[in-house]
């Protein structure tokens, strides 16, 4: 049986938030941007159990669960969702998106978007949490590349 992070009630808190410390770099991790906006940034993770795997994450003030958020906040938030979700659908043709706000690793609002295929690794069951490996560097760079196109030709 697992338990919660050593640091959790510090990350409940906002004086141990990774997300609130690193800024919004344009890497972090296993993480590269594609998105950003005043309120959120959009990463696509290099290692996971199968491509696609993003997470969105709002960027305002420290944050744990959505309604922390007043209503324009909510507002857009949700939208900076909707936003990554069309590229995301755009880009790898899923069979279904998947959508998680889970924050029970980290705590800081952020939604994981996962897009899920035919031949997907759980089909009709969630993603697994753990066995990730990477992904060829180069097909993840282009995955970027596509998304933030998309993104583009979706506000021209």
């Amino acid at each position: 049986m697992g338990t919660w992070p050593a640091d959790y009630q510090e990350q409940l808190s906002g004086t141990n938030c990774i997300l609130c410390a690193e800024g919004r770099p344009e890497e972090s991790g296993a993480r590269i941007r594609f998105y950003a906006s005043a309120t959120a940034d959009g990463y696509l993770h290099s290692h996971g159990v199968q491509r696609g795997y993003c997470v969105v994450i709002w960027r305002g003030r420290h944050v744990v669960e959505p309604t922390d958020l007043s209503d324009a906040e909510a507002a857009a938030f949700w939208l900076d969702m909707i936003r990554v979700s069309r590229a995301m659908q755009e880009v790898y043709r899923p069979l279904k998106m998947n959508y998680q706000l889970l924050g029970n690793r980290v705590a800081h609002l952020h939604w994981i978007l996962a897009p899920r295929f035919l031949d997907d690794v759980a089909p009709g069951d969630p993603l697994p949490g753990s066995g990730y490996h990477a992904f060829p560097e180069d097909e993840v760079r282009r995955d970027v590349a596509a998304l933030g196109e998309a993104l583009v030709q979706m506000h021209e």
